[in-house]
């Protein structure tokens, strides 16, 4: 049972990650190059909240369990603000490499939209968020021991997954709004993406309260997807269009 826990929440967690990688990622080389950038960029932002946290735990008594859960909230909202902090030098990163390459292309033009590093980026930061929020979980997942034998919630280990999943997700999403924010100078949206972050990992703290964490955090995903999808220049005409073309070929399809 332990082995289908740990693939089942693995494949949860990383499933839509993945594909987004294999099917948009994996054949351009230099989307790779920034999809590891990306995740490099969230490890240094890790790094040095970890090193605050770290630093303050130390300086405070650890026997005062009020500080303690203080000291951890402030550890979360540190990391998710210098994380956004990272977010925003790799846009400027990313920023003078598309002017740089655009200077060496015959046509003046860079190989890479904006938008299309805006997601490679922001899946960059999912993955590898996903990747330490979810790594010790599956570890423990294949046990030993028996998961709610206290008394605790059952769930622990689907929900944990499900909410790494959107996380991930979420990344992605708030990649492309952020730089889209940042290319029009619509300082608001950044406020308001670094604001859901907040939201996001805050709640968090709710656990194991599951129902006043993870539907909040997917309603948050679904508006995120939506955002995203009209900020890269889409529209319902997109959809409609979508739409008529698979009609069209089941129907195609039906006639042979």
């Amino acid at each position: 049972m332990t082995v289908a826990v740990f693939f089942g929440c693995s494949f949860i967690a990383f499933g839509p990650a993945f594909a987004l990688f294999i099917f948009t990622i994996a054949r351009d080389p230099l989307r790779v190059i920034i999809l590891i950038a990306g995740a490099f960029f969230w490890l240094l932002s890790l790094l040095l909240s970890s090193l605050v946290w770290f630093i303050a735990m130390k300086a405070s008594n650890d026997k005062d369990q009020q500080l303690q859960r203080g000291l951890l909230i402030f550890g979360v909202m540190f990391s998710v603000l210098l994380q956004e902090v990272f977010r925003f030098a790799y846009y400027k990163l990313l920023r003078k490499a598309s002017e740089g390459l655009a200077a060496l292309s015959e046509d003046e033009r860079s190989p890479i939209s904006v938008q299309q590093m805006a997601y490679v980026a922001g899946l960059g930061f999912g993955i590898m968020s996903g990747a330490f929020s979810m790594i010790n979980i599956l570890a423990d997942s294949l046990g030993p021991g028996i998961v709610g034998i206290h008394g605790e919630s059952q769930y622990y280990f689907l929900t944990s997954a499900f909410m790494t999943m959107a996380v991930t997700l979420l990344h992605t999403f708030w990649g492309v709004v952020f730089f889209d924010g940042c290319e029009n100078r619509r300082w608001w949206v950044i406020a308001v993406v670094v604001a859901l972050h907040l939201l996001v990992s805050g709640l968090t703290f709710l656990n194991p309260i599951y129902e006043g964490s993870l539907p909040p955090a997917y309603v948050i995903l679904v508006s995120m997807a939506v955002w995203s999808f009209f900020s890269c220049g889409g529209s319902l005409q997109n959809i409609q269009q979508l739409l008529t073309c698979r009609k069209n070929d089941a129907g195609s399809e039906v006639a042979s």
